[in-house]
């Protein structure tokens, strides 16, 4: 299976965000401060999307420049762009 860029930005975006709410709230249960809970909740959403979207790069690089995948036997070749990335 094949996601475009902005798909997998998208995803990124909602996996960093959904990390950060998680972090929210278990921050404000802890006896911190307020700046320190918005801090870290928003460290912790940045180095989500991050790392995600290196590790997108990642995969990228490793799978290579294929130009087409044979679904199965009589079926069409199909294009691979550039910026899609291979899902397995």
């Amino acid at each position: 299976m094949y996601i475009s860029s902005r798909a997998a930005t998208v995803r990124n975006l909602s996996l960093a965000t959904l990390n950060g709410a998680i972090t929210l709230i278990i921050l404000l249960i802890a006896p911190l401060g307020l700046m320190a809970v918005i801090i870290n909740t928003f460290l912790i959403t940045a180095a989500t999307y991050i790392t995600a979207t290196a590790a997108d790069r990642v995969i990228r690089y490793l799978g290579g420049e294929s130009q087409a995948e044979l679904i199965s036997k009589g079926t069409r070749l199909r294009r691979v762009d550039s910026h899609d990335i291979d899902r397995i």
